[in-house]
């Protein structure tokens, strides 16, 4: 901390740390039986307890982050209130939830309730980390969200003078909508790794022997977003425009969403946050007039995201200009409900 002026530390491995059984077939299910008994190795326990005490003692502005697939209850409550002391622990089930959709599921058969259940299962009053791509697929042998998406199109068709083929379309309308529903939905806090928010179109491998240690692919190609004639700026824009709202709205530091519509025929999603309304179709061709959310909050209600913008790379079907207003119409369990036109299928 003093030396090297860190801000804080990730714990890595901190399930493996907790359990005898180090975590190795183990569903944890939630029962508290799973974490209080002779399993959990108490030794490493006091141990991480220390450490978050030590730091934020001597450095009270220091992050503690634990890597923990295992749910421990208080992980990430202060130590004064019997807790460990973590500030937040990695939500490292969304990722993965997204890359094994990528890799096995295609997108018009996504299921939207267990989507919905991955991005918000997690332990109220305790702070989560989510992020949409782990570090592992940044390196060779994996490949990026993008990549997933949009594959060898990516060396051929992100050029504004190319044509717009419905896999980039597709690609990058996911790209953006994944990122915005993982930051919204999925925890207190959001990951990026350096060159994902515009879609780095390749992996990363430092010098060794097995690629006759080069440098060719030990760097992130800023070129490619830095170039107007490419649409690598469309979605770095979009990534911009997501954390200059949250920094307006700050959703990170609001209490978890009402999730009000997970709509599985549709391939709808709408939740209320932080006084915003977020609503997400994921349907790969149908696009839906009038359709109804409902909400707490009556009033007017405006655009203030649309990942469809032209701005971003959209097809701009969405007029920002329109207001929106609630009807005292009961829906989805809500007092109230809105319509919203030109939700649109991307």
């Amino acid at each position: 901390m003093e030396e090297f002026k860190f801000d804080g530390y990730r714990f890595d491995g901190v399930t493996s740390m907790l359990y005898h059984h180090h975590g190795i077939a183990s569903s944890f299910g939630g029962g508290y039986e799973e974490y209080f008994g002779l399993g959990t190795d108490t030794e490493a326990l006091v141990y991480l307890i220390l450490a978050n005490h030590m730091l934020h003692t001597f450095y009270p502005e220091c992050i503690t982050i634990a890597e923990d697939v295992s749910g421990m209850p208080a992980l990430c409550r202060p130590v004064l209130e019997g807790g460990n002391g973590f500030d937040y622990r990695l939500a490292m089930s969304i990722p993965d939830q997204w890359i094994k959709l990528l890799k096995e599921v295609k997108d018009e058969d996504w299921n939207v309730g267990n989507i919905v259940w991955t991005l918000i299962n997690r332990r109220h009053g305790e702070k989560s980390i989510a992020y949409a791509e782990s570090h592992d697929q940044a390196l060779v042998g994996d490949k990026t969200l993008a990549f997933w998406l949009m594959d060898k199109e990516m060396y051929t068709n992100m050029s504004k003078m190319s044509e717009l083929t419905h896999v980039i379309d597709r690609g990058m309308a996911l790209h953006k909508i994944v990122r915005l529903l993982t930051h919204a939905l999925g925890g207190e806090g959001w990951l990026n790794f350096i060159g994902n928010e515009f879609g780095h179109p390749e992996w990363l491998d430092f010098p060794r022997p097995g690629n006759g240690n080069s440098f060719h692919y030990a760097r992130r190609q800023w070129n490619v977003v830095d170039d107007s004639n490419l649409r690598y700026g469309y979605l770095n824009e979009f990534d911009a425009a997501m954390n200059k709202l949250e920094e307006q709205f700050h959703w990170l530091n609001s209490p978890q969403a009402y999730i009000s519509c997970k709509h599985e025929d549709d391939k709808i999603i709408g939740f209320e946050r932080a006084n915003l309304l977020f609503i997400f179709n994921f349907h790969p061709n149908k696009s839906f007039a009038d359709y109804r959310i409902g909400v707490h909050k009556p009033g007017k209600y405006k655009i203030v995201l649309d990942s469809d913008s032209a701005a971003f790379g959209g097809h701009g079907l969405i007029n920002h200009s329109t207001d929106f207003f609630t009807q005292d119409f009961k829906w989805h369990d809500c007092p109230h409900s809105i319509q919203v036109v030109g939700t649109v299928a991307w």
